[in-house]
C-alpha cells in the first residue's frame, strides 16, 4: 500500500512539473527560446509568413531568420539574381517584405534562443551561410563531412532538414539528430 501511494505521488509530482513547463510553452511572438511541451524546443524562432515560406521556402528549407545578422540577411537580399548561383529574383515589393521579415528577426535583434551564441561567434562578420559561422562549425566539427557531402539524402551541410527533424519548427536538437543512412549521430 505505501508504495502505491508513494507512486502516486510521485506520478502527480512529475504531471504538476510537465505542467508547469506546459504552461511556459504558448512562444507568443515567435522569438522566445522557450520549451514548448516536452521534447519541443525552439533554438531560433520558427517561420509562420506565408510568403517566406512559399517563395524561399519553395527552393530550400526556409531558414529561422536569427540564424544569421541582418547583414547578412541584406547582402543576400540585395544580390537573388546569383542567388548561390540560381537567379532567385523576386517582384521588389515580396522581396522588401521578405528582407523586412528576415532583418527585423536577425541573430543581432533578438535575444533569446541560440542567436546570441551565434552572434558572439560572428566577431562582427556577416557570413552569407549559416554554415559559415564559427557557431555551425563548433557544433558539426564531428561529423565526417564524408557522411554528409557523399550522402544523396543530404548532400550539403546547408540541407538542415535532412538530419534535424524539427528545422523547420527550429528545433535542432543534438540528442534529435539522424543523418540519412547513417542513423541516429551522437557525438
Amino acid at each position: 500500500m505505501k508504495t502505491a501511494k508513494k507512486a502516486l505521488w510521485i506520478g502527480l509530482a512529475m504531471a504538476a512539473g510537465g505542467a508547469a513547463l506546459l504552461s511556459l510553452g504558448v512562444v507568443a511572438d515567435g522569438d522566445d527560446h522557450r520549451w514548448r511541451g516536452w521534447g519541443q524546443r525552439t533554438d531560433f524562432a520558427s517561420v509562420t509568413d506565408q510568403t517566406y515560406l512559399t517563395e524561399c521556402g519553395g527552393c530550400h528549407m526556409a531558414y529561422q531568420p536569427g540564424m544569421l545578422p541582418a547583414a547578412s540577411w541584406g547582402r543576400i537580399m540585395e544580390n537573388l539574381q546569383d542567388h548561390f548561383g540560381d537567379n532567385a529574383e523576386l517582384d521588389e515589393p515580396v522581396r522588401r517584405h521578405i528582407q523586412g521579415l528576415l532583418e527585423r528577426n536577425a541573430a543581432d535583434r533578438v535575444s533569446s534562443g541560440r542567436s546570441p551564441k551565434v552572434m558572439r561567434s560572428l566577431s562582427g562578420q556577416a557570413p552569407l551561410r549559416f554554415t559559415e559561422t564559427r557557431y555551425f562549425r563548433r557544433k558539426h566539427h564531428e561529423i565526417p563531412t564524408r557522411i554528409v557531402m557523399q550522402n544523396p539524402q543530404v548532400g550539403s551541410f546547408a540541407n538542415c532538414d535532412a538530419c534535424h527533424a524539427g528545422a523547420n519548427k527550429g528545433n535542432y536538437d543534438e540528442h534529435q539528430v539522424r543523418i540519412p543512412g547513417a542513423g541516429y549521430w551522437d557525438d
